[in-house]
């Protein structure tokens, strides 16, 4: 099952640079993202899920800053 995971994570990931909007490539990456630290958790590898865990954070950072920066623009 986890290494079933890991394949779907990876095809996920893989497929978010097939998107040409920048807030759905980060959110497919965020998915992919939460799919590969459940991969890590079931196979106990920490570097996976510290690595995924800093992918999420960054991609969930630049979605926020952008939809920030979009509602700012749409005010002024």
């Amino acid at each position: 099952m986890s290494e079933w995971l890991g394949w779907i994570a990876t095809g996920v990931f893989t497929s978010s640079y097939l998107f040409k909007r920048a807030d759905t490539l980060r959110l497919v990456q965020m998915v992919a993202a939460l799919m590969w630290i459940g991969y890590g958790v079931l196979v106990s590898a920490y570097p996976v899920i510290v690595a995924n865990l800093l992918v999420f954070g960054a991609a969930a950072a630049a979605t926020w800053s952008s939809s920030r920066n979009a509602r700012r623009n749409l005010s002024a």
